[in-house]
């Protein structure tokens, strides 16, 4: 896949439906990031942490049906094993319905 790289991402639901933001904060951070979005219907959504080449870091979010509303998600630089990851970029990327989009990420320690 290729990112689209920018702090605030627009995710198009569907036709007729208003675009949904998505943000990180703070960017760049150590030791904790918050991801937050905002669905104005109810969808399945996939939130994942990337590194630089591709490879999977941590799955926050695996095909979870949310309802409408205000969500976030803590990503605390660890892998799924719970390692602490390297102080570098990172690429998340979120998925809710058909539409895909992708941000950076840096850690800073």
């Amino acid at each position: 896949w290729e990112p689209v790289v920018d702090d605030l991402t627009a995710v198009d639901l569907g036709p007729g439906i208003r675009h949904l933001a998505v943000t990180a904060h703070p960017n760049p951070f150590n030791p904790r990031t918050t991801i937050s979005f905002d669905l104005p219907l109810a969808a399945t959504v996939s939130l994942a942490v990337y590194d630089l080449h591709g490879r999977l870091v941590r799955s926050l979010l695996n095909s979870a049906r949310l309802p409408a509303g205000s969500h976030q998600r803590l990503w605390e630089g660890r892998d799924d094993r719970g390692q602490a990851v390297a102080s570098e970029s990172y690429f998340y990327r979120f998925t809710a319905g058909r539409e895909s989009r992708a941000g950076k990420l840096t850690i800073l320690k």
